[in-house]
């Protein structure tokens, strides 16, 4: 890697022309649509477009092409949160009940001593992939809260950090609560109209006219349409963000900035934004979770993170404050086969090793005693999915995935038979076959020392039986 490259002043045309045929080559392999993506480096940046808008009604993507961002939106949601608690309004460490006074758990402890703070770190503990369709109008948020009453408690509050969809709908809700205004109104008053992030949007009513991209699953002769696009408006404080590339970059400028919009408005205080990025909890093997923001280190490098996925469209957005450093990447492409996360790894990987010096060294599995497997063997049961773990006749660890997801996606992904795990150190395992492969998860244990959880993909899986 040339030391010239860690310089952001100097980097070049034939760097970017680099990345582009980097992307190409990566969307021709997985089959990807699609594809829009954003550097900014210092005061400037780089944007493309690549690809199709949609494989049946084809326009060419640019940098003003509208995609869905997912749980990026996660952040957004936290960002205008705390620009209420430095007006404030909202205290993180209150319990919810303080602002939602007649939220009801399945679990009455939890229901009194979760807090502000545990919905937007992942550690309220109840299941997060629950969603429920509570309509289009202004009460969606309220009604979806009221459905958590029947939702299954997988961990104490702040015990242990599982991804959480769910508690973002919460958050979203006490903004409501706060500001007396819907949140998406909340969301454009406290954070995206002060930022200038005019083509950022919620409903398909604003998208209609503007150049947007369709999602695609992978179909028997190539990509097919998702018909599914808009999420529930209950689901919008998670993950209902449609965006562009430049909007991200600008959004990522002012999170590795002084807090100030570009009217020299201070929307929050330096401290704050440094707060946010500070770890509060381990989240899986490799990361921190902040507030809502995922932190972790390349070779050397500190990066900060968020991406998402929706009904066919993935995104990651990646920030590395102390160089300035911005990317935000979009796919049109099916998230459910990991296969545009395919194309998302190996491009995200590419740009730090070439534009920043920064690479991880493979991970490494180890040997373990055959007597130790045993432990492991069990049904784990999350909302969404299942995961079969026995030993296979090699003496591995092997699990088989199985997807029940209710129809959060048009269709189910197929169950995923033989996925081998190896062991990087107790408890802790890495996928060595299948569309997961080079994915880590972890075994955990309950207060007697016994496996109660595997967690993977981030999510709590609950162990039915051994």
């Amino acid at each position: 890697m040339a030391d010239s490259l860690l310089d952001l002043s100097k980097f070049t045309d034939e760097d970017f022309k680099l990345l582009d045929e980097k992307v190409r080559s990566a969307m021709e392999y997985y089959g990807i649509p699609g594809v829009a993506l954003g550097i900014g480096y210092g005061d400037k940046e780089y944007l493309a477009g690549y690809g199709v808008t949609n494989v049946e009604n084809p326009l060419p993507v640019t940098p003003d092409t509208l995609f869905q961002i997912g749980s990026t939106t996660k952040t957004m949601t936290t960002t205008a949160l705390m620009r209420l608690v430095e007006m404030g309004k909202v205290d993180l460490d209150a319990p919810l009940r303080r602002y939602l006074p007649d939220l009801t758990l399945k679990d009455a402890e939890a229901a009194e001593k979760v807090t502000v703070k545990n919905v937007i770190t992942h550690t309220a503990g109840w299941v997060g992939d629950f969603f429920a369709d509570t309509g289009m109008g202004d009460d969606a948020l309220e009604k979806f809260v009221q459905k958590l009453a029947g939702v299954e408690q997988v961990t104490p509050p702040g015990k242990f950090w599982s991804y959480n969809n769910a508690a973002f709908s919460v958050a979203g809700r006490v903004i409501e609560v706060v500001t007396g205004k819907p949140y998406e109104t909340s969301l454009k008053e406290l954070l995206l109209t002060p930022l200038g992030m005019e083509n950022s949007f919620f409903f398909a009513n604003e998208v209609i006219s503007y150049r947007v991209a369709s999602g695609h699953r992978r179909g028997e002769n190539g990509p097919e349409v998702n018909r599914k696009w808009e999420l529930p408006r209950s689901s919008n404080p998670a993950g209902g963000i449609c965006t562009t590339v430049k909007d991200q970059l600008k959004y990522a400028r002012f999170h590795m900035g002084d807090g100030k919009a570009s009217d020299g408005t201070q929307l929050l205080s330096p401290e704050t934004l440094a707060l946010m990025k500070t770890p509060v909890v381990p989240a899986g093997s490799d990361e921190n979770m902040g507030l809502s923001w995922f932190s972790g280190k390349v070779g050397n490098v500190l990066r900060v993170r968020h991406g998402g996925g929706t009904f066919g469209q993935l995104s990651a957005f990646e920030m590395v404050p102390d160089r300035q450093f911005a990317f935000a990447l979009v796919t049109n492409s099916d998230v459910s086969t990991g296969v545009s996360g395919q194309l998302y790894e190996d491009v995200t990987d590419w740009v730090f090793e070439h534009f920043l010096g920064a690479k991880n060294a493979p991970a490494e599995v180890q040997p373990i005693p055959a007597d130790a497997l045993p432990e492991y063997v069990g049904n784990y049961n999350a909302l969404i999915s299942s995961i079969n773990m026995a030993i296979s006749e090699s003496g591995e660890l092997e699990g088989e995935f199985v997807y029940h997801t209710n129809g959060l996606f048009e269709v189910d992904p197929p169950p995923i038979p033989g996925v081998k795990f190896g062991f990087l150190g107790k408890d802790v395992v890495l996928t060595q076959s299948g569309p997961f492969k080079d994915v880590k998860g972890q075994f955990i244990r309950n207060e007697e020392g016994k496996i109660g959880w595997f967690r993977f993909g981030g999510r709590m899986a609950v162990r039915r039986n051994s």
